[in-house]
């Protein structure tokens, strides 16, 4: 069994592999195959006669409900957890740490210069020096 697994294991890290180098490619393959999967979900929901609206609702909201997964997917983690926090919203969010990423980036860059300014005058002694 385990031979099995990693051998499927290897076989889908290369294929993904392969697929992340054409992005549009992989987008469609995985968009045909999530509509294929669901189309055979809904036929197989078709097929069990007792399974009509309301009773289909009921069954997936208990079963997502139960997994932790209705809360998640509907509205996503993230934006309770900033809303416990009393975070801003995520836009606002993005544009400040965008800001403090640049602030670090330019602070970063101001360093660099003040590097390279010392090692052209390091040369500049040495050079002098060996003369």
């Amino acid at each position: 069994m385990k031979i099995i697994l990693s051998f499927f294991d290897k076989l889908e890290d290369s294929i993904r592999a392969a697929l992340s180098r054409h992005p549009a490619i992989y987008a469609f393959i995985g968009a045909v195959a999530i509509v294929l999967f669901w189309r055979g979900v809904w036929m197989i929901a078709d097929a069990i006669p007792f399974l009509t609206g309301p009773v289909s609702i009921f069954v997936s909201v208990t079963i997502l409900l139960f997994t932790g997964l209705f809360v998640s997917f509907f509205i996503g983690d993230a934006i309770i957890i900033s809303g416990l926090r009393k975070e801003k919203r995520m836009d606002e969010k993005v544009a400040y740490e965008i800001k403090t990423e640049l602030d670090i980036l330019n602070d970063i860059q101001k360093r660099l210069n003040d590097i390279e300014k010392e090692l052209k005058i390091f040369r500049e002694e040495i050079k002098g020096n060996g003369k």
